[in-house]
């Protein structure tokens, strides 16, 4: 690639195939990030019924048992659009790492946050800390000994499991602080999916900014409001529990 090219696909030049690639990139990136955020938010909405008690979360917990192979079939998804939107994520990466090699004096970091410039750090956090829960709370990798725990109506007893699991400090310490990145990485994943499918006008970025940091501040309140919960005794063992 000459420089002319090389400054076109670093301007953002549509007429350059690699730059159409990139276009083709994010947008695949926006479709799976939309996939993700309301997974996130489904997921939220289910695991803040542990406050109403054992028994509404134990019922839940065997509803998305009874779904059977639908519930694979969505597990088989997300892990799909999971690994896409990892493979094209760090793609993208290195392919602006490189346009910024060609004119790096000319690379202003002024013009991107932090946030975004961190995207590819804050995203492989994830995926460790995704790995580390389905192996605590999916597989029974962890404490093997929760797998088998059932209430009064022979159900398993996810509710006692979670409990048991935050009450070790460590995990809830983790299950936070994984929960910092996650709002870090949907603080500037939100305005950006936005900025992709245009729904948001160029003048109103400043706006869609602080709609996407007010949203990743309510999911990690939400999402860390359990542990703590759990950790503060609010969220307590049922009587006769373990």
């Amino acid at each position: 690639m000459n420089a002319t090219a090389a400054k076109k696909v670093y301007s953002g030049d549509a007429s350059v195939p690699l730059a159409n690639i990139s276009i083709g990139m994010k947008v695949v990136m926006a479709v799976t990030g939309a996939s993700f955020i309301l997974f996130i938010i489904g997921h939220l909405m289910g695991n803040m019924q542990i406050f109403i008690g054992q028994e509404q979360f134990n019922a839940y917990a065997a509803f998305l048992q009874g779904l059977g192979e639908l519930l694979w079939i969505e597990r088989v998804l997300i892990f799909t659009f999971f690994a896409i939107h990892i493979f094209y994520g760090i793609k993208l990466y290195f392919e602006n790492s490189g346009a910024r090699g060609v004119s790096y004096k000319k690379f202003n970091p002024s013009q991107t946050t932090y946030t975004a410039r961190t995207m590819i750090w804050s995203g492989l956090a994830l995926l460790a800390f995704v790995v580390f829960h389905i192996a605590h709370f999916t597989a029974h990798v962890v404490y093997p000994e929760y797998a088998h725990l059932e209430d009064a109506l022979g159900r398993h007893d996810a509710y006692t499991m979670v409990v048991v699991g935050f009450q070790h400090a460590w995990v809830s310490i983790l299950y936070i602080i994984s929960m910092g990145f996650l709002a870090f990485h949907l603080s500037h994943a939100l305005p950006s999916l936005f900025q992709t499918i245009g729904l948001i006008h160029p003048n109103l970025r400043n706006k869609e900014r602080v709609i996407g940091r007010l949203f990743a501040l309510i999911i990690f309140l939400g999402y860390v409001s359990i542990p703590v919960a759990i950790m503060a005794g609010i969220v307590r063992l049922p009587k006769g529990g373990m």
